[in-house]
């Protein structure tokens, strides 16, 4: 029998492989979300999720959601979109109106985990030059963007938001040949979706994954991988 893990204020998790099948991936309950243990947990393949009315909640699902970056599929509407340069992308140069529009706009319309320690926390990762996000601009206009932590040669996805039709995928198409272009390897999306899915995101099992992690999170990308400024698709 699988007994769900309460955290304390010692900086640890459990192993992986304990989770619970339902619901599929929760690990553990409790603890914090101070910068030590939020990366301890993204090198272990954990990752937090809860809303403001749980307690804060630790997951690693089977399968996991994963894309490879130069496997993401390009539609003829998304390639078509990027030509026209109606949009301009950067890295790194907005993060904090990213994640708060991410948790704007899901609150207004679905409700969203991304509660303020959520926020807080990122931001506070980002500042410590681990969590990084995309932008994309029209005029001076932020219209769409995404974030998320930063291990070695994999990316683990957070969150995405767009404002126009098909932002997000032009964010995440800009990702993914950035990324491609400094070595990085693999692209965490944690849990498939109808949306994530038409993008060419595939599930591996747990094991797989996991075992991946701990390979490219000793690996490094590219040094001007992070570096704030403008993204060329």
């Amino acid at each position: 029998m699988t007994i769900l893990m309460q955290l304390d204020d010692s900086l640890w998790f459990p192993d992986p492989a304990l989770a619970l099948e339902d619901p599929n991936g929760l690990l553990a309950i409790g603890g914090d979300l101070r910068p030590a243990r939020l990366l301890l947990a993204y090198r272990m393949g954990i990752f937090p999720w809860f809303d403001r009315s749980q307690p804060l909640l630790w997951w690693s699902p089977d399968p996991r959601a994963v894309l490879e970056p130069d496997r993401l599929h390009v539609s003829r509407s998304l390639a078509k979109l990027a030509r026209r340069q109606h949009y301009h992308l950067t890295i790194n140069t907005a993060f904090e109106r990213v994640i708060h529009q991410c948790r704007a706009l899901r609150e207004h319309h679905q409700g969203t985990w991304i509660t303020a320690e959520i926020e807080q926390a990122y931001c506070r990762l980002h500042r410590q030059g681990q969590a990084h996000s995309i932008e994309v601009w029209q005029q001076q206009r932020l219209v769409a963007g995404l974030y998320g932590i930063s291990l070695g040669r994999l990316f683990c996805g957070e969150s995405m938001f767009n404002t126009v039709n098909n932002g997000s995928k032009l964010a995440m198409l800009g990702l993914c040949r950035h990324f491609s272009r400094h070595d990085g390897a693999l692209i965490d999306c944690q849990l498939p979706n109808p949306h994530l899915t038409s993008l060419g995101v595939t599930t591996w099992p747990r094991a797989r994954f996991l075992h991946k992690l701990k390979e490219l999170q000793q690996q490094p990308v590219a040094d001007p991988c992070w570096q704030p400024g403008e993204l060329v698709l």
